[in-house]
């Protein structure tokens, strides 16, 4: 038999089992978020491209469909948690120039910008919708993925953003 290594952490003791099932699953979760997102990307995408819809990409349409009917500024996209502030900015400005979001100065602070979906803008988002409803049909026949399943994933991810806003916020 070959010697194992010993699993440490970082206080270069070695990890008990259920410490390293924990390192292993955590791991696991995030590379499943990470992989997941860029899923959701690609099936928008796959959706765009049956539509015949190409003068969008799948970030944009995923950022029309989040503004919805709402008038937003880029700083509440990015405080909602959608997006990074350079990425909202060059999409948006993207966006208006492609007439699929209006934008005007605010009333109240001239020096914020807040935009809204065109009416081709809500097109997009209707089309994204229309997804996410044919989806809803049969990801429990075709998926095998419950409601409970799904608020029980919901609740940890929730616990999990706030753990990490919280790691951000204190410098834990």
């Amino acid at each position: 038999m070959g010697v194992e290594l010993a699993q440490t952490g970082q206080n270069g003791q070695e990890r008990t089992p259920e410490e390293e099932a924990l390192r292993g699953t955590y791991l696991k979760l995030l590379h499943l978020i990470e992989r997941l997102h860029r899923q959701l990307l690609d099936v928008i995408k796959d959706e765009l491209d049956r539509l015949g819809q190409n003068d969008v990409n799948a970030v944009q349409a995923l950022l029309l469909y989040n503004v919805g009917d709402d008038e937003l500024t880029a700083g509440e996209l990015r405080s909602r948690g959608h997006y990074l502030g350079s990425n909202v900015s060059y999409n948006l400005k993207k966006l208006v120039e492609a007439g699929y979001i209006s934008h005007k100065r605010s009333d109240s602070d001239r020096r914020s910008v807040r935009v809204a979906l065109t009416e081709e803008g809500m097109q997009v988002r209707n089309q994204i919708e229309g997804l996410f409803s044919r989806q809803l049909g049969s990801v429990v026949q075709v998926g095998d993925v419950t409601t409970e399943m799904m608020e029980g994933t919901n609740l940890s991810l929730e616990r999990l953003e706030r753990f990490w806003a919280d790691q951000v916020r204190f410098r834990l």
